[in-house]
């Protein structure tokens, strides 16, 4: 199998879509020899922070000498961001190799897998294969029946700041979600959480891990002392360690604090120059992400409510006397209505487009919401013609904001690359 031949595979997988439930996860990893039991994890779950949580926390490892997986999602620029071995991705034709396997193991047998499964498996497989002492496992969706918690106890156990997402597949209440969530949690792992849980999460964090004879860890935000953030980083002192950490948002520290955690979790004693250089080394493409000043250019993947509430903290603090110009495209199954009116105090004008992916709510219903809050509303179907036109409208000292969505992110990632010719400056 040839590594374009892989991906067309893992893409048919989509039909099945998301079905919750480890049965099927369990049966396809009993084919493959278990390789996930020979390994040792660090479960993230949560609804906002978990792809940076798990980043950070897999660079600490990897400067503390280790030999570390990252899985990871959602991919940006390239499929083989979800799988990565000490920072570098998979390479093309191990993806290929392993996933020829995976897709003899469900063909044989007539099993109905998903893709999220599948690529669940592939990592396995993967990781097992190049002798991984520890894999930051991020969770795709929710936790107690997601195809990573096939695992036994980990290491540690991280639940990221919770929020309302999926309703429709993990429940429409704080309690209802943050109960999903926890289903990571295992007998006598440690449990690290985010240090500023909605009260209602934090108890069910705290009844389940009481229930499940699990340590309970936060970091203390009283050893915290913020030096500095810029539009590209802050620098903070915590415990006693002077921390650069490399991406945007007040939030940020607090994902890199919980990380620094579950890290501690694991090895009581890690270095703090592990710790400063790990972090220093962390690199997240599409969160909050300066990637051109001429013009300025920020693309930022969220799309939910806390998301939008990082964003908006974010521009107020850093471009609040600029006129900031959007592009914007939103999933159909997202609260996009919640997320216009968190960033519109902000936006001084929006374009609406359509990312493409099924999934995508259409430009014009998308710009017809967004004129309840933002009076300077257009749309613009396809979003290449969508960034054109707002370059086009754009004067020198204005501001270029992509967001609203991960697919849209990786889409108009690629042509500011390209049409810019450099580095992203953040």
């Amino acid at each position: 199998m040839k590594y374009d031949e892989a991906l067309s595979y893992i893409h048919s997988l989509e039909r099945f879509g998301v079905r919750p439930g480890l049965d099927r996860m369990r049966e396809l990893m009993r084919l493959l020899g278990n390789p996930q039991n020979g390994l040792k994890f660090l479960h993230i779950a949560g609804t906002n922070g978990k792809g940076s949580t798990s980043t950070i926390a897999a660079c600490i490892l990897k400067s503390a000498g280790y030999n570390v997986g990252l899985y990871t999602s959602p991919y940006v620029l390239d499929f083989r961001e979800r799988i990565q071995l000490n920072g570098e991705m998979v390479s093309k034709q191990d993806l290929a190799d392993i996933t020829e396997k995976v897709r003899s193991a469900i063909e044989e047998n007539n099993l109905l897998i998903t893709e999220f499964e599948a690529v669940t498996a592939i990592a396995f497989l993967y990781y097992a294969s190049k002798s991984c002492d520890y894999v930051v496992l991020e969770v795709g969706l929710g936790g107690r029946f997601d195809a990573t918690n096939i695992i036994s106890a980990p290491c540690v156990s991280v639940i990221t700041l919770i929020g309302l997402d999926h309703t429709d597949v993990l429940g429409d209440t704080m309690e209802k979600i943050a109960f999903e969530k926890c289903g990571i949690i295992k007998e006598k792992s440690p449990v690290v959480s985010f240090p500023f849980q909605k009260p209602e999460c934090l108890e069910i964090i705290k009844q389940t891990a009481k229930v499940n004879n699990c340590c309970l860890l936060t970091p203390n935000t009283g050893n915290l002392q913020l030096i500095g953030i810029t539009p590209c980083s802050s620098e903070f002192i915590y415990d006693g360690i002077h921390i650069y950490l490399p991406l945007a948002g007040r939030h940020m520290v607090f994902n890199c604090i919980t990380a620094i955690e579950a890290v501690r979790a694991v090895l009581p004693s890690v270095n703090p120059k592990s710790i400063y250089d790990g972090v220093s080394d962390v690199r997240m493409p599409a969160r909050m992400q300066i990637i051109s000043y001429n013009p300025t250019v920020i693309i930022d993947g969220g799309h939910n409510e806390d998301c939008a509430k990082a964003l908006s903290s974010f521009l107020e603090q850093s471009f609040s006397s600029r006129r900031i110009i959007a592009v914007s495209s939103i999933m159909a199954d997202k609260d996009y209505k919640r997320y216009i009116e968190i960033i519109s105090p902000y936006v001084n004008k929006l374009i609406a487009c359509k990312a493409n992916v099924k999934r995508a709510l259409s430009a014009d219903k998308l710009c017809d919401c967004a004129k309840a809050y933002i009076s300077d509303c257009e749309f613009i179907e396809d979003s290449e013609k969508a960034l054109n036109y707002a370059l086009s409208v754009a004067g020198e000292n204005d501001v270029i904001l992509i967001c609203g969505s991960f697919y849209l992110a990786g889409e108009l990632f690629k042509k500011i690359y390209f049409d810019f010719n450099g580095e992203p400056v953040c």
